[in-house]
């Protein structure tokens, strides 16, 4: 077992350091207008009328500051710099506070709404530019984002927070992030991703009003959103956090398996970091049982029927080498390793594009790759790279716990 998990850490690194992070910095700066450019095709082919999103900028923050924090290489802090200073100069409101939504390719907002997933998202991304560098108005500005959503956008009748505001921040109904998603008031993809953007802040620094906050958002998921009879996430609710939807995303729940114990971790909370794990392990062993395939593909939608979405996109495989790899570290269960392993196996048989680049969308049931963008505003380094950190680092703690 030791060689392949030192075989696996050498992959996946030698995958970041010279596909992912590389390919981002050759190919998506836009030096015409600033920032990075809002569309790339799997040919390569950029867009340079696109929109720019936050979702896309604030990712690529987050993880240039986070490598550049781990690896110490300066080419990936000038590209941090890059999203950092695009992120404030163009997509942040100086009259009203927050970032908008999505700006036209020369920087001019077009849709101000305040969205909660992308305060979220900005929060990740500043606070990760603060502990890379040290930056204190990062760490200020990611404090102010946090105080902003508590004072416009937190449930103070049923907790949790609502979806999203205008750019006054005043409240708005029926919002959804994709065309996909079903209009809602809040949403298990916001509270996840804020709870990992709490996480980070945290990091930063050991605020007794945000540790409170963290743990009321930790035990909103574990009440409201995680359904205790099938340990998958519920997607859509109400303000009442009555469930709209039956559909289940494999990707969310074994992502969250392990996003929810580092928010244990990081929160310091014993009793709650316990219940975590518990949780986390019923969480990936339902997601190996229900949504892996034989192929090491892990499929994206399904429900109380069965699969209703047999592609395999990219972010879903990331999430899958992290998540069964925490729950073997939680169990030492043999199944959720080798699960870990057979989803890079799949990465690197299906999704890697060995002629130009990073990884594709996805590939459909027949493994054939999506046409869908390489870049852009929902497809970014994000999950790729961390997941490569991840394990790398997660295969450190486990050899040297071999001896225990």
């Amino acid at each position: 077992m030791i060689g392949n998990l030192k075989h696996y850490q050498a992959e996946v690194e030698q995958e970041l350091k010279t596909n992912i992070l590389p390919f981002h910095i050759a190919h998506t700066l836009d030096r015409e207008n600033g920032g990075f450019y809002g569309s790339l095709n799997n040919a390569l082919a950029i867009k340079k009328d696109a929109p720019k999103g936050l979702i896309h900028n604030a990712r690529l923050l987050w993880t240039y500051s986070h490598v550049y924090r781990v690896l110490a290489d300066p080419v990936y802090l000038e590209t941090a710099d890059r999203a950092y200073h695009y992120l404030l100069d163009n997509f942040w409101d100086d009259e009203w506070g927050g970032f908008f939504w999505l700006l036209d390719y020369r920087g001019q907002p077009i849709k101000m709404l305040k969205m909660t997933y992308g305060q979220a998202f900005g929060i990740y991304g500043v606070s990760e530019y603060y502990l890379a560098t040290g930056h204190q108005p990062s760490l200020a500005k990611a404090l102010e984002i946090y105080r902003l959503l508590e004072q416009h956008c937190y449930d103070r009748q049923a907790s949790g927070y609502f979806e999203g505001a205008q750019r006054d921040w005043s409240l708005m109904g029926g919002l959804k992030l994709g065309e996909e998603d079903v209009a809602a008031q809040k949403s298990m993809n916001t509270h996840l991703h804020l709870m990992e953007a709490f996480t980070n802040l945290l990091r930063a620094g050991d605020d007794a009003g945000l540790k409170t906050k963290q743990k009321e958002l930790i035990l909103a998921t574990l009440d409201h959103i995680i359904d205790p009879a099938t340990a998958h996430f519920k997607l859509f609710f109400d303000e009442t956090w009555r469930s709209l939807s039956a559909q289940v995303s494999y990707g969310h729940d074994i992502e969250g398996s392990w996003l929810l114990v580092e928010a244990g971790e990081v929160l310091g909370d014993d009793n709650l970091l316990a219940r975590l794990k518990d949780v986390a392990l019923k969480m990936a062993q339902a997601t190996y049982e229900e949504g892996f395939d034989e192929d090491g593909g892990l499929f994206y939608q399904g429900d109380p029927t069965g699969i209703i979405d047999p592609a395999k996109h990219w972010w879903p495989q990331a999430e899958a080498m992290v998540g069964f790899l925490s729950a073997y570290q939680l169990s030492r269960h043999q199944p959720f390793l080798q699960a870990s392993l057979k989803s890079w196996d799949f990465i690197k048989q299906y999704l890697i594009d060995r002629e130009h680049g990073e990884w594709f969308w996805g590939v459909d049931k027949t493994g054939r790759p999506l046409n869908r963008e390489k870049a852009g505003m929902w497809k970014s380094p994000y999950h790729n790279s961390r997941a490569c950190l991840e394990v790398s680092q997660r295969v450190d703690k486990i050899l040297s716990h071999q001896g225990d």
